[in-house]
């Protein structure tokens, strides 16, 4: 767990798997499976994306992930990573990712 806001390293991944998460007490939730690269291999993140994002269609992309928060449980998922996005006119998460494709694992500076 950080201490300082600007301890947090965000990290570019790749969705490796997803589906919705029916489990969670929060609405469209989705499980994730990321890829952070070789140095840093595989996390799940849980994320509520099922209002913008089917979940196949986020396999294959990159997205950034808060990757030193710490973990938590949610409906028995262990979440390793946050999901990074802002949230659209109703307050849903939009992703935010890079606009090209970059090396996993990369550090955001």
């Amino acid at each position: 767990m950080v201490e300082n806001p600007f301890d947090v390293e965000v990290r570019v991944g790749e969705v490796l798997a997803a589906e919705s998460f029916t489990e969670a007490r929060k609405p469209k939730m989705t499980k994730l499976w990321i890829d952070l690269g070789e140095d840093l291999g595989e996390v799940q993140s849980a994320a509520q994306l099922d209002h913008h994002y089917e979940p196949a269609a986020l396999e294959g992309r990159q997205v950034l992930c808060a990757t030193n928060l710490g973990e938590v449980r949610i409906a028995g998922f262990e979440s390793e990573a946050l999901t990074v996005g802002v949230p659209d006119e109703e307050e849903f998460p939009v992703l935010v990712e890079p606009d090209e494709e970059v090396p996993l694992g990369g550090l955001l500076f």
